[in-house]
């Protein structure tokens, strides 16, 4: 046994045989429309190497090119943890198929090994055929030995396309948010390092991305050392492109900001306006929007912990009211990260960082 996480990272003992349960309604069918129990499957996280502690998830989008290993409908999960639960230090990200074949532990399926460790919960695809990962490295665990990070560009075959470095927008890439517009995006970055949220605005070719402009759209957010979760920074953030806000989870003050005109903006709005601040919050992570139009964050506990109120995924109105809650794990630091679908399958992914495994749901129709 090794040692368990708060905050996805490390106090106590892990369970080193991690598994991804996915948790699937079934579409309605003759025979199964009396049916109670969703249809689930479980399969291991853990990859040949051993990475553990699972922090950024993402679901392939609808429309996703096919020909590559990785296809519309699939989970992605970044490992921040190497096999020796070393903080910052992970290099996989796996996939899985929801329809596809289970793996032992040890087998999970590899998409792709970095030569940058620390993956981060910064992890998203775009439907122009690439994935995108972010990495805050450690040498030791510690903050003392953090590193800068930076953005991959990966290809749907597995395959590094390109690296983007900067010491000002790429401070410690710790999450991030898509506009995605098919031959254009915007990739919104939050920077744990220097506390600010950058937008990356892109053209998405059939090689790669073109970068065509870097902008530090919010500046201000604390950022800290943190003896159990490393660093605490900005880290969730959400897009609503019908309104241009971009809702920024801000970690170590346990407040979730708005930042007006997010992509178009081409000055800093500091942190943004106050979206919520509620005693519901305890130390809030990734952040996503609901099918259904609330926000869905997950409680890391490092800020405000509860122990009767563990590992929670809380959901909001977009207007900052209380909707309801629910713990991922029974102990804290369980919740980290998570990801909604609005077509396809699968709708819901969540993170439970205790255990090393991640849960996938079917919401329903819409």
């Amino acid at each position: 046994m090794h040692e368990a996480m708060v905050s996805g990272h490390t106090v106590g003992r892990v369970v080193l045989t991690a598994t991804l349960s996915l948790w699937a309604a079934v579409a309605p069918a003759s025979d199964e429309d009396d049916a109670f129990i969703p249809r689930m499957v479980n399969t291991s996280t853990v990859p040949a190497n051993g990475d553990l502690n699972p922090y950024g998830v993402a679901f392939v989008p609808e429309h996703f090119p096919g020909g590559g290993v990785i296809a519309a409908g699939d989970v992605l999960v970044s490992n921040f943890n190497s096999g020796a639960n070393v903080q910052g230090t992970g290099t996989t990200i796996v996939q899985f198929r929801p329809r596809g074949p289970l793996a032992p532990p040890g087998t999970a399926q590899v998409f792709f090994t970095s030569g940058l460790p620390g993956l981060s919960t910064a992890l998203g695809a775009l439907r122009g055929g690439f994935v995108i990962v972010g990495n805050v490295p450690t040498a030791d665990g510690t903050f003392a030995t953090i590193g800068q990070g930076a953005l991959q560009i990966i290809d749907r075959h597995g395959l590094l396309v390109q690296t983007w470095t900067d010491r000002e927008f790429l401070d410690g890439p710790w999450d991030l948010a898509l506009d995605d517009r098919g031959t254009q995006a915007h990739i919104f970055v939050s920077n744990v390092l220097n506390g600010t949220v950058s937008r990356l605005d892109v053209a998405v070719g059939p090689k790669g991305l073109t970068l065509l402009k870097k902008t530090s759209i919010a500046a201000g957010y604390p950022h800290m050392p943190n003896a159990a979760a490393v660093v605490l920074g900005p880290t969730g953030l959400a897009f609503d492109r019908d309104t241009d806000m971009l809702y920024v989870a801000s970690t170590a003050d346990n407040t979730i900001y708005a930042i007006p005109r997010a992509a178009s903006r081409t000055n800093t709005a500091a942190r943004g306006g106050i979206a919520f601040s509620d005693p519901h919050l305890r130390g809030p992570l990734a952040l996503r929007f609901a099918p259904n139009g609330n926000l869905l964050t997950a409680n890391g506990d490092a800020v405000n912990s509860d122990l009767l109120h563990p590992s929670e995924i809380v959901e909001f109105t977009a207007g900052g009211q209380f909707v309801r809650e629910y713990d991922v794990d029974a102990s804290q630091g369980g919740a980290f990260g998570l990801d909604t679908l609005r077509e396809g399958p699968f709708d819901y992914a969540v993170i439970d960082d205790v255990t090393n495994s991640l849960s996938v749901t079917r919401l329903g129709e819409r």
